[in-house]
């Protein structure tokens, strides 16, 4: 009797756990719509965002210029946004983010990842080198142009590189309303303009090698924080 009750006690917490449906992004909403309140006017402390007073939610919550203009470029020459729920309150809920990349003539997005988020990008001007590597220290690339699209899996290090001398413009859609953004610490490279020129011509020279060869190259100089992360 004693081992009935346990075989059925087992057999209940199977078929209990065999429908619990598991959140492969962000968990799916329970309502329409759910403007969060602004971080530094939130009452209580949850896994997400306090919901707005549903009675004060406008049109406005689902609108946004954050991505109308570029922002200052940084040391790499580029110039990185990603506009979550706590800056678009209308996004709560809703499994997404946006953002917008903008590099100068030569810039690059040095390699980051984000632990919450597979990244798509767009690319609505220029002419850019953009890659990552995956958990096998296999290296993938792709040149791309204005209307092609290319995915970034979640949490992998990836990067992008202006290979013209006009600007481009890229714009992302992340599967998480809060993607989170790591990139290598400055104690992995020297980020002095001479190093910085090196790393990108080596990006760019990695375009015509073999495949083992780029994983090669390229994790000689990411392979600290690459052992860090999926070790």
């Amino acid at each position: 009797m004693k081992l009935f009750a346990h075989f059925f006690f087992m057999l209940l917490f199977l078929v209990a756990f065999s429908n619990i449906q598991v959140c492969l992004g962000d968990c799916d909403n329970l309502q329409d719509t759910c403007p969060a309140v602004p971080p530094n006017k939130q009452t209580i402390f949850i896994n997400g965002l306090q919901c707005k007073n549903p009675v004060n939610v406008t049109a406005q919550d689902f609108r946004t210029t954050e991505l109308s203009k570029t922002g200052p470029r940084d040391i790499f020459g580029a110039s990185l946004k990603i506009v979550s729920a706590a800056e678009f309150i209308g996004l709560n809920t809703l499994g997404l983010s946006i953002g917008r990349t903008d590099l100068d003539g030569n810039g690059l997005v040095n390699f980051h990842y984000h632990p919450r988020a597979t990244e798509i990008i767009y690319v609505t001007k220029g002419v850019l080198l953009a890659g990552f590597v995956d958990t096998k220290n296999q290296y993938f690339q792709k040149f791309l142009k204005v209307g092609d699209v290319f995915v970034f899996p979640k949490a992998l290090f990836h990067f992008f590189l202006n290979t013209d001398f006009e600007e481009a413009t890229v714009f992302s859609v992340y599967n998480s309303q809060n993607p989170g953004f790591v990139s290598l610490s400055p104690t992995t490279f020297d980020t002095t303009l001479e190093s910085l020129d090196k790393i990108k011509k080596r990006l760019i020279s990695l375009s015509a090698s073999e495949a083992q060869a780029q994983a090669q190259d390229v994790n000689s100089f990411i392979s600290p924080e690459l052992e860090t992360i999926y070790s």
